[in-house]
């Protein structure tokens, strides 16, 4: 006779556990651009041997004169104080500077895949405008919604000279002016990134946003250059079209200056009194 157990003991299969997905891999930071790499060494005066030693390494040459020489070909403003301490020659006078009213028109938001169609850019030196600078620039094509918003199209563009070309002269134009713009961030990014994409540096010239500008001085309920232009009786033909948007800045620019506290009086000061920080 079999005896069966009282308790049947089974065996379990071990559950597959599928291995959990693995993590995401953190972002890489982006890399700082040529502009903030240099004024970050610059937020207060530099021993002198130290930054023409950084000079030397971010322009890629190894005699210090040179190095500083092309730094100031970017727009740097930089003094000597004494033998040994370099710092940013902006506290000069506000009212005695030039300055250099820039719009650019472009097929995409993204400059490592779009391109300039277009810059235009006013200089200025006591209120007066002293020349001007306007060009089409070459793309072999042109997005429809850019054509639509800007009026520029790609047979527009078919006889105009290079970016290469154009970013050149517009260079030799701005020299060493301040760069204003209204949302400077973008033309003054784009354009130096472009430069670059050229093999050129960078700019390093001082900037100034008339849209923080305007929204420190000016009570509006918004800001955008077409508003503004209506809105302070400007009344410039503002169509996205680079030297009529370069002039409706350089007119709220004049604006917000009229409004600026007395204790505001160089550029440094301006560029405080606009961003609340020095770069």
């Amino acid at each position: 006779m079999i005896h069966k157990p009282k308790y049947l003991v089974t065996r379990l299969k071990p559950i597959h556990q599928e291995a959990p997905p693995p993590l995401p891999s953190p972002k890489p930071k982006a890399e700082k651009s040529f502009y903030t790499k240099v004024y970050e060494k610059l937020n207060q005066p530099i021993n002198k041997s130290r930054f023409l030693a950084f000079a030397c390494h971010i322009m890629g040459v190894d005699k210090e004169d040179l190095a500083l020489e092309m730094m100031r070909s970017c727009g740097l403003w930089v003094d000597i104080q004494g033998e040994d301490i370099l710092c940013l020659s902006t506290q000069r006078g506000f009212s005695d500077c030039e300055f250099c009213f820039v719009d650019i028109e472009t097929t995409g938001s993204k400059p490592n895949v779009a391109n300039i169609i277009e810059i235009g850019a006013i200089k200025v030196k006591n209120n007066e405008i002293i020349d001007r600078f306007e060009s089409l620039v070459y793309a072999k094509e042109v997005p429809e919604e850019i054509t639509d918003l800007t009026g520029i199209s790609a047979e527009m563009l078919s006889d105009a000279p290079s970016e290469k070309k154009v970013l050149k002269d517009f260079r030799a134009f701005l020299g060493d002016s301040v760069f204003v713009a209204h949302n400077v961030a973008f033309d003054y990014g784009f354009i130096s990134a472009r430069l670059e994409s050229h093999g050129d540096f960078g700019l390093l010239n001082p900037r100034i946003c008339s849209v923080e500008f305007a929204q420190k001085t000016i009570l509006s309920p918004r800001y955008s250059l077409a508003f503004l232009n209506e809105f302070l009786g400007i009344n410039a033909p503002v169509s996205h079209r680079a030297y009529h948007d370069a002039y409706a800045c350089k007119e709220v620019f004049n604006i917000a200056s009229l409004m600026l506290p007395k204790d505001v009086v160089s550029l440094q000061d301006v560029i405080e009194f606009t961003r609340g920080k020095k770069l």
